[in-house]
């Protein structure tokens, strides 16, 4: 059984180190991953879902304007005060994580993972890319890329630098390979369409069903 309470209090600790040896200049950086936001706002938004889930504010989950409202609220916290928050509430999730749907964990799995990348790119301190938070992340996005390769009546083949996974059961075949950590950020749209049209596709590159409908595509590449 996946322990998802290990793997999300580990990312957190990370997270938390980070930025506590991050100085106001950094904390102010814009993230070139999910430039609306600084880095110390990628931490308002980890620290706004847990309080979320705790206080069952769940209504747009996931959207942007879901999001916006907790870094809005968190906008003019101390770095101190976030985390703290981020504790405080990050421990009663952990605490249940094991009786949740593993669908909504790997989702919240999926997503720190990616904003953990996020906070490295914006502090310039990469790391941790095959992390378990990353592969649960990986795991969880390639099953919601079933559902849209099925919709385009596609079987895409997923080759990856760690081993292979399947997506959708449709009659175009397709293959693409690429490290997992690549593909990863494909996924929530850290990758621009160039990047990944770049990917070793077997057939016509497809791009569009390996980003999650809610994103889009980077405008400009971005290398990590």
């Amino acid at each position: 059984m996946t322990d998802y309470a290990q793997t999300y209090g580990a990312l957190r600790g990370r997270v938390t180190d980070l930025v506590r040896g991050a100085d106001e200049e950094q904390l102010e950086r814009n993230v070139p991953a999910a430039p609306d936001w600084r880095v110390r706002d990628v931490v308002a938004h980890l620290s706004g879902v847990t309080a979320d889930i705790n206080a069952g504010n769940l209504d747009g989950v996931a959207t942007d304007a879901w999001t916006a409202r907790q870094v809005d609220t968190r906008r003019d916290w101390s770095i101190d005060r976030l985390l703290e928050d981020w504790d405080t509430e990050a421990a009663k999730v952990e605490a249940v994580m094991a009786t949740l749907p593993e669908v909504a964990m790997g989702q919240m799995t999926m997503d720190a993972a990616t904003h953990e990348q996020d906070i490295r790119g914006g502090l310039d301190r990469p790391g941790f890319r095959d992390c378990d938070a990353v592969t649960i992340g990986f795991d969880w996005g390639v099953a919601l890329l079933c559902s849209m390769a099925d919709q385009a009546d596609t079987t895409l083949l997923i080759e990856t630098d760690v081993g292979t996974a399947m997506a959708g059961s449709g009659t175009r075949q397709l293959a693409v390979r690429a490290e997992r950590y690549e593909l990863f950020r494909a996924m929530t749209g850290r990758r621009s369409t160039d990047q990944m049209r770049a990917f070793d596709w077997d057939g016509e590159p497809a791009p569009e069903l390996l980003v999650f409908a809610i994103f889009e595509p980077r405008a400009t590449p971005l290398v990590e």
